[in-house]
């Protein structure tokens, strides 16, 4: 299960658990600092938004030629580039700060971070876990010409399979992007896995945009994106050679996000 969904709103686990571990962090440190009066909510937060600027400096740092071309899209953070590790260490110099200038502060705050981690933590690694266990769905799509294609028949390299729709404005921001990477990486299988529309309407937009893509299939009924567990488009899902899911995304790609994916792919044995 890649989402879960709220009504019409479909979230993103990995963002849930985040939520989750943040929500219990701050409830910790409360119950933790109640005794003594203090609340480490505010510091909770500060450390968290620490966390996410080091993650997101860390990344772009490590591809920031992909960002060249459009300065801005460093500040665009929907593309999901994040370096846990350049979160970790942001977030602990700045915690070891604040435990070193506000003693009364320290028993809540640390009690409530670890928790925090804690969970966050061991449910990520459940989530990871169970998504190394997932395999290619067994389905048959149709293409723009109405034939059936199996998508095992499409193994025997790493493959990319995006689920978008011609009607999701970040699916055609993403669609050139995707466009250049199935140019760039022959050894690599790219299927662009339409979801709820048909052959007429997606070869005019294809068309239309002067997107020449390989392995563009009709998922009619959105078979495929139940399969997988995921309601939200885009959707983008990394396989290796013999149909183990390596990798999921949730969001729009950008060039840098899409480059961290396609080396994590290549370099799986």
């Amino acid at each position: 299960m890649l989402t879960i969904d709220i009504g019409p709103l479909a979230l993103g686990v990995g963002h849930v658990l985040l939520l989750v571990s943040l929500l219990l962090a701050t409830l910790v440190g409360w119950w933790l600092g109640r005794r003594h009066q203090v609340n480490p909510e505010k510091l909770i937060f500060r450390l968290l938004l620490a966390a996410l600027l080091g993650a997101r400096l860390a990344f772009v740092v490590r591809y920031f030629e992909h960002y060249q071309d459009a300065p801005w899209r460093v500040i665009d953070i929907r593309d999901g580039g994040f370096s846990a590790w350049g979160g970790l260490l942001a977030a602990g110099l700045l915690g070891a700060w604040y435990l070193w200038r506000q003693a009364a502060m320290r028993r809540a705050l640390a009690g409530g971070v670890a928790a925090g981690l804690l969970v966050w933590g061991m449910s990520s690694l459940v989530l990871h876990s169970l998504e190394q266990d997932t395999r290619l769905p067994e389905l048959a799509l149709r293409d723009v010409q109405g034939q059936p294609v199996e998508l095992g028949e499409q193994l025997g390299q790493p493959m990319v399979i995006n689920l978008w729709a011609t009607w999701c404005p970040p699916c055609r921001r993403e669609m050139p992007v995707l466009a250049e990477a199935q140019r760039a990486h022959p050894g690599v299988t790219f299927v662009f896995a339409n979801q709820g529309e048909g052959a007429g309407e997606v070869s005019a937009y294809l068309a239309s945009q002067a997107l020449q893509l390989d392995n563009v299939l009709l998922d009619s009924d959105g078979a495929l994106g139940q399969l997988v567990g995921s309601r939200a488009l885009p959707t983008t899902l990394f396989y290796d050679a013999e149909g183990r899911l390596l990798g999921s995304h949730l969001g729009e790609l950008s060039r840098a996000s899409l480059a961290r994916a396609l080396e994590a792919l290549k370099t799986e044995p």
